[in-house]
């Protein structure tokens, strides 16, 4: 008999989650490893992935890493190999890894639109492609995509991530299409207003700060750890039947007006 326990568990799953050196990705990283997967660190830096892999285990979670960049398809092709041939197969995979620019849309510079594109959007389309792969001859695999509030909303000053997060839902919902029929599941979470190093500027802004808390039903910012379980729902084989979702960790705002 399956337990509910069971359901939530993560024991025996392999989770590659990538941007995981630090901030929502280290946190991801730690939450799952703690529900019993087994974790793998990615990023480009070697130095700071051996940093973090450390600060886990000395509370005693023991996670590998793999080096490699998800912006460049080839070298994300071959990472994921590697993974696969030294680890084993891999249970779900994180995309994580994303950067932010900001600036005025009329004057955006083509170099920083590259950039998000690169980053934000390709490297999942290149991560999930690359992972799904090994997946479907398998018959099953979770994809979990870190979309945004800005999949929804948008701001002054950052169309462009704006536009790279939409994408990224879209793109979530396009590879559930096309990959649930072989017992894949593709979801998103979307993260409203958390304080993290990417939002640092903004959560020592105390003109923004009452903004976003007059604007947010929960009142405040959200905590890195508020996203662990989101993720290992949508880890588990409790979401066995959910596919295409983005679910938003919000606090409310993209409810209320």
């Amino acid at each position: 008999m399956v337990t509910s326990r069971d359901l939530f568990s993560l024991s025996g799953k392999r989770a590659l989650i990538t941007g995981a050196s630090r901030g929502i990705g280290l946190t991801l990283a730690r939450g799952l490893a703690e529900a019993g997967a087994e974790v793998v660190l990615n990023g480009r830096n070697a130095a700071a992935l051996e940093a973090a892999q450390a600060e886990l285990a000395k509370d005693g979670l023991a996670v590998k890493t793999a080096v490699f960049d998800v912006t460049d398809q080839a070298d994300v092709k071959a990472g994921i190999e590697r993974v696969e041939g030294s680890l084993g197969p891999l249970d779900i995979v994180i995309n994580n890894a994303g950067i932010q620019r900001r600036g005025p849309l009329e004057n955006f510079e083509r170099a920083d639109w590259d950039a998000l594109i690169t980053t934000n959007l390709n490297a999942v389309f290149f991560v999930g492609q690359a992972a799904a792969q090994h997946m479907i001859p398998r018959g099953r695999g979770k994809i979990i995509n870190i979309c945004s509030v800005q999949s929804e909303l948008a701001r002054p000053g950052i169309a462009p991530y704006t536009a790279t997060k939409g994408a990224v839902k879209n793109l979530t919902r396009g590879m559930a299409t096309d990959w649930a029929r072989h017992g894949l599941q593709i979801n998103g979470i979307a993260p409203g207003y958390f304080a993290t190093e990417m939002n640092d500027a903004l959560v020592k802004n105390a003109e923004f700060t009452d903004w976003l808390c007059k604007r947010t039903p929960a009142g405040r910012w959200g905590k890195v750890e508020e996203l662990v379980g989101a993720a290992v729902f949508l880890s588990s084989d409790a979401s066995s039947f959910v596919n295409g979702h983005v679910l938003m960790v919000d606090g409310g705002i993209t409810v209320s007006v």
